[in-house]
């Protein structure tokens, strides 16, 4: 029982809660913490850091967000949640770790988001900004909390002179003073139904990464990201095909395809070590957002050199018996999952053996029937909603064998009974990894260990 009022309430004791925890206790803030579950994780360090901290579990107490001032909510907590609702019809402020971090820094923000390939782009600008010499700091959605980002001294040598975010449709609906140097949104696809009544709800998440922001960066090669673009501010766009005057793309010079800045080209398409048109994709969009930060192009030309991908994305683990097998366990979506398909097997000789099914989210699979049907031999279906996607895709006009299975380690040996040498085996579940695993990482990791008992 809470028996005062505190100006800022967290809801939320995760990884974000606990780090808003511990920032709002350095600046003397008044707060407590929330958490609708009763042993949320984060609890016990965070009572061993801060004395004499509140944290209340259990469901939300209404009154008490009716009457504070700030609603700082993870995002984890969906703001329809009713006791949300009800302080927000009552004018209580709504907020989030990104504006708290937004308040204190001046070096410049990198904000990326979209349905798919945001680690990837955000790891590659990091790197991009390291190898042109600077302080860098990279977090948000990825890895470490935008607030454990700051400096931890007053020293000019500890601060960084850029931030690169990878930000999600959670955090920005809560987000209001982002301002970043350049925004943008790389891909939209039909994701987090189970959060969102509509699409519509979802891209307007999304489009508020373009507040206050001074550049933004276009994929010119989705029109439906190009219709959340704000009026009035410098553009800079990327594209797989041949790019105009200031644009990144791909460029053939003397027969070999090449990254191309207009007529500039870059660096030849051989050189990159990540594969798939979806990956090209991605490091374009890195390009366009270090140059708007006026990243040099030497500097970026050689961090696309020597990245070799983030593991779980289209990870190449291994070959047996002539057959390729990717783990993309990070395609938690349909739009992943079709981008996975196309990288790959556009590039390969024979057909995908493609592994997918998990917890749905509520979305439609009939976006993945066509690149199912131009690029697989054959589909394996685990999970919770493997009945569903099933009936869904063969609804579609689905013309090939699929398989339903019950494990991991079911889903490797069917596939490499179904596969030919040449073909590739690639986990690219479009869904979330809940029903059966920890976090996506965990469902990687159980394919790349299967794949490596077939040997």
């Amino acid at each position: 029982m809470i028996t005062r009022r505190p100006s800022v309430v967290v809801i939320g004791l995760g990884k974000t809660g606990f780090s808003c925890a511990r920032y709002l206790a350095s600046t003397g803030t008044d707060f407590v913490v929330l958490d609708t579950r009763q042993h949320p994780p984060y609890e016990a360090e965070l009572r061993s850091q801060i004395a004499d901290v509140e944290v209340h579990t259990g469901p939300l107490d209404e009154q008490l967000l009716c009457k504070a001032e700030t609603l700082i909510v993870s995002p984890g907590m969906a703001v329809s949640n009713p006791a949300i609702a009800a302080a927000i019809r009552a004018g209580v402020e709504v907020s989030s770790d990104i504006d708290l971090f937004c308040g204190a820094v001046e070096a410049p923000v990198i904000a990326i988001t979209g349905s798919n390939a945001k680690s990837t782009v955000t790891t590659l600008v990091g790197l991009m900004a390291e190898q042109a010499g600077k302080k860098v700091a990279v977090g948000g959605n990825l890895g470490t909390p935008v607030l454990d980002l700051l400096p931890q001294t007053s020293g000019e040598d500890d601060s960084p002179e850029l931030y690169v975010l990878e930000l999600s449709s959670f955090q920005l609906e809560v987000t209001h003073k982002l301002q970043a140097e350049v925004a943008t949104i790389l891909n939209i696809s039909a994701d987090h139904m189970d959060r969102y009544e509509s699409d519509a709800d979802y891209r307007q998440a999304k489009q508020r990464i373009f507040r206050g922001c001074r550049k933004v960066v276009v994929n010119l090669d989705e029109p439906d990201t190009q219709s959340l673009l704000p009026s009035n501010k410098p553009t800079i766009g990327f594209t797989l095909q041949q790019p105009e005057a200031g644009q990144f793309g791909v460029r053939i010079q003397s027969d070999t395809e090449c990254l191309a800045l207009g007529e500039k080209t870059l660096m030849p398409l051989i050189d990159l070590k990540i594969r798939g048109r979806h990956n090209l994709s991605n490091a374009l969009a890195a390009m366009a957002l270090g140059h708007s930060v006026g990243l040099p192009l030497s500097a970026m030309v050689t961090a696309l050199q020597e990245f070799s991908g983030l593991p779980h994305r289209c990870q190449w683990v291994g070959c047996h018996h002539g057959v390729d097998y990717y783990n993309d366990s990070k395609a938690t979506n349909v739009g992943a999952a079709v981008a996975a398909l196309q990288g790959v097997g556009t590039a390969i000789s024979g057909r995908v053996i493609l592994i997918a099914g998990g917890d749905a989210k509520g979305a439609s699979f009939d976006g993945l029937v066509p690149a199912a049907n131009l690029h697989c031999r054959a589909l394996i279906l685990m999970g919770k909603d493997a009945e569903q996607i099933r009936s869904s895709v063969i609804d579609c006009g689905l013309a090939m064998p699929i398989e339903m299975v019950e494990t991991m380690n079911q889903a490797v040996f069917e596939a490499s009974n179904l596969a030919r040498e040449g073909d590739v085996v690639m986990l690219a579940p479009a869904c979330a990894s809940f029903d059966m695993f920890e976090n996506f990482e965990a469902r990687g990791d159980a394919f790349v260990t299967a794949v490596r008992a077939l040997k």
